[in-house]
């Protein structure tokens, strides 16, 4: 896996992963003109991404029928630099009828314990909590 950045001018660069290019950019408070998403909200999509994609794989071959599903996460960093995450929390939103909760808990589990990468790197250095909602609400 290879990623770069290129300087366009102030603090926004183009960024390449993958054969995707996409702009990033830093606060206007430290001279960022909003051009894309900051590095380190991509480190919580990144997490986002790698246990949805987990999460989904395992409820397929458990033939959990969704008719939705998201992550979310959100967190606080710290006042000093270098600025990291405190800790962050990590909502799964199931939508369906009939959802077996054992097996959403059994799939976000294997994620965050087994296969998600990012996860495994995050609680390296940080607490991640997680949250299971089914329709709506919290289980």
């Amino acid at each position: 896996m290879e990623s770069s950045v290129t300087w366009r001018d102030g603090m926004a660069f183009d960024a390449a992963l993958e054969g995707f290019t996409f702009g990033i950019d830093a606060d206007p408070a430290v001279g960022g003109r909003g051009l894309g998403p900051k590095p380190k909200g991509l480190v919580l999509t990144a997490l986002c991404g790698c246990t949805a994609m987990d999460v989904i794989s395992i409820l397929t071959k458990m033939r959990v029928p969704l008719t939705g599903f998201s992550v979310d996460a959100s967190t606080e960093l710290t006042d000093t630099h270098p600025k990291v995450f405190t800790a962050v929390t990590v909502n799964y939103r199931f939508t369906g009828e009939d959802l077996p909760l054992a097996k959403l808990q059994r799939a976000v589990s294997l994620s965050e314990e087994s296969y998600c990468g990012v996860t495994a790197m995050l609680k390296k250095h940080t607490q991640v909590e997680s949250a299971i909602w089914v329709n709506g609400e919290r289980v």
